[in-house]
């Protein structure tokens, strides 16, 4: 009997490349395949990307697509900003203007009794010089400066409280970009069934999107776009009415009914390419940026996956779990040398990974529970809440 098999391609932005060598890898081995793929952020990009290419030219294209994305190693030296997603400039200088011809805008700016007591307390801060540190200096240009200097108001809430919501835009209807991704293809007879997750901020749910699953929408630009839109760095995507954001700030790596839609899979495969180790001692603010993102993000994605095999020990399922391991050598920068470093360390993760799996080294999710509990670890406590989150 054939084993029926899905894969989970997890979100991680610049670590993508992790999880091409992943796919380049495994597609040596004619008899692993994948008849459900379960996609997020970044990892759907790849998913989507990879299984519209015709047979045979998915390594092709899907390297192609993505140093689209990426940028040359000598021009990201000097401007550290991935090459697909630019800022919407004209909308940026709308909602400015419009900002400006705001009239209510313009109310408290001048708050007399703030700037008396910021006066009070320069001149207090001026006088006693046992309060002069860099902190308590900090603290007074912050305060009893800008704070309440007009100038300094308007232009603070002019930057963060106009109708902009993210630094770049990622959906338009006529992206070239986009254009390169035939979604019809997807709905091919020979195409397997894929899924993405978006959340939905409307109706505040995590929502799920197909090529062939009827029970939810169908997959798009639009929806691709909308799964990938994380806070602030992209602005939220409205669809039908509805506004959403990247699904990965919920579930990192999608499993998000996934047993429950197939409850016939006899493994799922996981390719979570974010872990904390990767994170380092940032150098700068561009550095710091990426901490706060992935930080967050590896730590989520690996409670997903343990969560995910605790569920399936609950549930008493015989679904074996195999689990890519993540290597911790690469970095976050959208750079061709990051890239194609991480295909090649992605691509050694899943020779391994087979390697045990050729010699029976797959372990069933209770048996890795089992391990975990025996070792102390705190799955259990956390199994506890799974169901709202990992329904399978």
């Amino acid at each position: 009997m054939a084993i029926k098999r899905a894969i989970c391609l997890a979100g991680g932005g610049p670590a993508v490349g992790l999880s091409i060598g992943a796919l380049e890898r495994i597609q040596k081995e004619g008899d692993i395949t994948f008849d459900v793929w379960s996609l997020a952020c970044i990892g759907a990009w790849l998913g989507i990307a990879w299984n519209q290419a015709e047979p045979g030219q998915e390594v092709e294209f899907t390297r192609s697509f993505f140093r689209g994305i990426f940028r040359p190693d000598d021009v990201y030296d000097r401007f550290p900003i991935a090459g697909a997603f630019a800022p919407d400039f004209e909308s940026c200088a709308v909602n400015a203007l419009d900002f400006m011809l705001d009239s209510s805008n313009y109310r408290n700016l001048v708050i007399p009794e703030a700037i008396k007591q910021a006066t009070e307390d320069l001149i207090g801060f001026m006088g006693t010089p046992s309060r002069w540190s860099q902190a308590n200096f900090n603290d007074v240009i912050l305060n009893d400066v800008l704070a309440v200097n007009p100038v300094s108001r308007f232009m603070t809430s002019l930057m963060y409280q106009n109708n902009t919501k993210g630094l770049s835009r990622i959906f338009y209807p006529d992206s070239a970009f986009l254009q390169q991704l035939d979604f019809a293809k997807l709905s091919q007879p020979r195409r397997p069934v894929i899924y993405h997750n978006a959340y939905n901020l409307t109706d505040q749910t995590l929502e799920l999107f197909s090529n062939k699953d009827d029970k939810y929408q169908s997959i798009t630009a639009h929806s691709l776009c909308a799964c990938s839109a994380l806070p602030y760095i992209e602005e939220p995507v409205t669809m039908n009415g509805k506004v959403y954001c990247e699904g990965a700030t919920i579930d990192t790596v999608n499993f998000e009914h996934l047993i429950a839609n197939h409850p016939d899979l006899d493994e799922v495969w996981v390719s979570r390419i974010l872990d904390r180790k990767q994170i380092r001692q940032p150098k700068n603010l561009y550095d710091a940026l990426n901490n706060l993102v992935m930080l967050f993000a590896s730590t989520t994605s690996e409670d997903d996956v343990k969560l995910f095999k605790y569920h399936l020990m609950e549930v008493g399922s015989k679904v074996k779990v195999v689990e890519i391991p993540v290597n911790h050598n690469i970095n976050y920068d959208w750079s061709y040398s990051n890239l194609d470093r991480s295909i090649v360390d992605g691509r050694a993760a899943a020779a391994e990974t087979i390697r045990r799996y050729r010699e029976g080294r797959v372990w069933s999710a209770e048996e890795i529970c089992s391990r975990f509990q025996s070792a102390g670890n705190d799955v259990g406590e956390k199994g506890a809440r799974t169901p709202a989150r990992v329904r399978g």
